[in-house]
């Protein structure tokens, strides 16, 4: 079995499960050689992965969560300011603590509402045309929408922003040269746009009350702040996005688990969607890097060695989830780490699960006879997992 975690081809149509399977069988912990790089283990079962995503002692998040190791000197590319994602507790603890409350459970269930109308407004806009780009006219307008609210910002600047994150999200070696970085510095640009409109005019949003709180006794300066408005933007999008594409293409290549749900939608949703994440695992991968040698699953890793954990590998792990290659939208238990799982979970989950939950209803009883009208484009990236693009036609019930 040829294993290559690192070229976009191999993930051109979805994650390459026949090759997480080799390796959960034969090497579970596996050294990867990387053509521009010093390396990295590749983890694939769910316990390992569980084990190294909770235990920030051993596997730190620093200096970076991506592969690619940054330049000598350069840190995470952004001075000496650091993403809330590249930080260890206690650090990460505080500045998480400054999100934390708009993302509890409680908070979500407060935007549901809100919510599923969005949903109602997005299937009006494509209802009447009998087909449409599911990617980019449904389950990327979602998201867009909702971080767009969150933050105090006109919808449509949100559906702008996720253009961008999608070619940060996407293979350097697939773009033209410099695009990811042209992109997130005409992220930072629209970014430094709200601080000057939210230090003016204060709302009752995300964005202003970020600009008003403290973390250890201080405000955050502009590019602590443009790092948080970073990954709000790029992380809030990927998971709803990516889940409601690859969940519909899922439903569309399973007839009798469409079948299934739709005989009872609002009682088995919730189930349904906890295994749309299983199957889709948006977030491919994230790294940590080892603080000291310590022994996983027998192999010796050393201190400073990247270590990669594989969520798409662990959630189809046969030791946790009987017949894992089986879409089973009635499947419960069901402990899929589509989120990540530890200090580093998805803080925005809560809110994923309900816009999921709100387009997937509005979908699924107001359009029907789902066709591909052409093959999905996957996202050329070995980062996140999703369609690109993907045409579509439909009836409206």
């Amino acid at each position: 079995m040829q294993i290559d975690l690192l070229s976009p081809a191999s993930f051109a149509a979805g994650q390459p499960h026949d090759q997480y399977r080799w390796l959960r069988e034969n090497a579970p912990v596996h050294w990867c050689d990387e053509p521009n790089g010093r390396g990295f283990w590749a983890v694939t079962r769910h316990a390992d992965v569980w084990a190294v995503d909770r235990d920030f002692q051993a596997f730190s998040s620093e200096p970076t969560i991506m592969i690619p190791d940054p330049a000598p000197g350069q840190g995470q590319g952004f001075g000496p300011y650091k993403m809330m994602l590249m930080m260890d507790p206690p650090e990460h603890t505080g500045f998480r603590k400054l999100i934390r409350q708009e993302f509890t459970l409680p908070a979500a269930r407060l935007r549901e509402d809100r919510i599923k109308a969005l949903a109602r407004q997005i299937v009006d806009g494509v209802i009447e045309t009998g087909q449409c780009d599911f990617v980019a006219d449904v389950a990327g307008e979602m998201p867009s929408f909702v971080i767009a609210e969150l933050m105090g910002l006109p919808l449509e600047d949100g559906r702008e922003l996720y253009k961008l994150t999608e070619t940060i999200h996407t293979a350097p070696e697939t773009l033209p040269p410099g695009a990811g970085g042209a992109a997130v510095a005409k992220m930072f640009e629209y970014g430094s746009g709200v601080i000057a409109e939210k230090r003016a005019r204060p709302g009752d949003d995300l964005a202003s009350r970020l600009l008003a709180c403290e973390v250890e006794g201080r405000k955050l300066e502009d590019m602590e702040f443009l790092l948080f408005f970073l990954l709000l933007v790029d992380a809030g999008g990927d998971t709803t996005r990516n889940l409601l594409s690859g969940g519909l293409l899922a439903l569309m290549q399973h007839p009798g688990q469409l079948a299934w749900l739709l005989a009872d939608l609002d009682a088995r949703l919730p189930v349904a969607r906890e295994e749309l994440l299983r199957w889709t695992s948006p977030v491919i991968y994230m790294r940590r890097t080892a603080r000291y040698d310590v022994e996983l699953a027998g192999q010796q890793i050393r201190a400073g060695d990247k270590v990669v954990m594989y969520f798409g590998a662990a959630n189809r792990d046969p030791a946790v989830f009987a017949v894992p290659e089986a879409l089973d939208l009635a499947r419960e238990p069901n402990p899929h780490i589509a989120f990540g799982t530890g200090p580093h979970g998805c803080l925005g989950q809560h809110i994923a699960r309900i816009e999921i939950d709100a387009m997937l209803r509005e979908v699924l009883t107001r359009m029907t006879s789902f066709q591909l009208a052409a093959p999905p484009e996957w996202l050329a990236s070995n980062f996140i997992s999703g369609p690109k693009s993907m045409p579509v036609r439909f009836k409206a019930r």
